[in-house]
């Protein structure tokens, strides 16, 4: 098929590979370049990286609303399909219109559960046990279009953000290639979303990350996993801000002040919850390096019985 592409992150990533691989890819259309580090020197998405190497022509288009010049480029260019992938911008209808078959969405979710920007993080967040990979038309919606082709899979139980993010892009570009064969030989049914069956994924805000206690371990454990690596789950000990990077559930018969320390060995630093404990194994201090309970010790001193925020 003669495809556009559109999407931005490492998600995207193997998607496009998979692309350019078995069809003919036009165009990528990505977001702008953005400052990152310290230096604040502009970094290209991901994609445009992959796109350039593979001698494809990248537009990074601010907006597509009521961007004329686009909508014509794209009549120009006439796809069979639209691709898109975590790209970060809503299509308008003038667009949505314009492909033979349509534009076709890779969604990190079992729709209609978890539509919006932040479905693998929500997965783990919310406690499922399992998730998967939708993909669907597209309509002027939010993640609302008749849905192509689902496939589901198990989150193992300490399983991260992140770690369920690069298992979900390579289903996601497997399977938009299934679906784009049987689009091909007619042998697809689109099927329309149960609204009432819906729920929402929201866009991710550090403020999500501080950890409040006076919760259930297992809540506080899902969300410490759906927050990582970005923008995890942090908390204050003496007025330092200490990110989680790795935890684990505690004993769920303790019944103690929510947020007391109650044990800190080398394997890790044990917090009281409403119900049951957490224990932290490895962590990062504001402005420090990521490391183990055990290296942290060397240097740091935590009392038990004393209280973290």
């Amino acid at each position: 098929m003669r495809t556009i592409f559109m999407g931005t992150p490492d998600f995207a990533v193997p998607t496009l590979n998979n692309l350019i691989k078995n069809h003919e890819v036009l165009a990528v259309f990505t977001q702008p370049d953005k400052p990152k580090g310290r230096g604040q020197k502009m970094q290209p998405p991901p994609v445009k990286e992959v796109a350039l190497k593979n001698n494809i022509p990248v537009y990074q288009p601010q907006k597509l609303r009521n961007n004329d010049e686009v909508i014509d480029l794209i009549k120009k260019l006439n796809p069979d399909v639209i691709v898109v992938v975590a790209y970060g911008q809503i299509l308008p209808k003038a667009i949505l219109e314009i492909p033979k078959y349509g534009c076709i969405n890779v969604h990190a979710s079992l729709l209609p559960k978890l539509r919006g920007a932040a479905p693998i993080n929500w997965a783990i967040i919310n406690g499922f046990k399992t998730t998967g990979v939708t993909t669907m038309l597209m309509d002027v919606g939010l993640d609302t279009g008749d849905m192509l082709l689902k496939k589901e899979i198990e989150i193992k139980d300490d399983e991260t953000a992140g770690e369920l993010h690069d298992r979900l892009m390579i289903i996601g570009a497997d399977l938009l290639i299934e679906t784009l064969k049987k689009i091909e030989e007619g042998s697809i049914v689109p099927q329309k979303q149960e609204d009432s069956l819906s729920s929402y994924a929201p866009m991710l805000t550090k403020e999500m990350g501080h950890v409040k206690w006076d919760g259930d371990n297992n809540k506080i454990y899902n969300l410490i996993r759906g927050l990582l690596p970005w923008p995890g789950a942090y908390f204050y000990y003496k007025n330092n801000m200490i990110k989680i990077w790795k935890a684990k559930i505690g004993n769920n018969n303790i019944s103690d002040i929510p947020g007391k320390i109650l044990n800190v060995t080398r394997d890790g630093i044990e917090i009281a919850c409403k119900e049951g404990s957490i224990i932290i194994t490895e962590l990062q201090e504001m402005g420090g390096k990521r490391m183990s309970v055990d290296s942290y010790l060397n240097g740091h001193q935590i009392e038990v019985g004393s209280i973290v925020e």
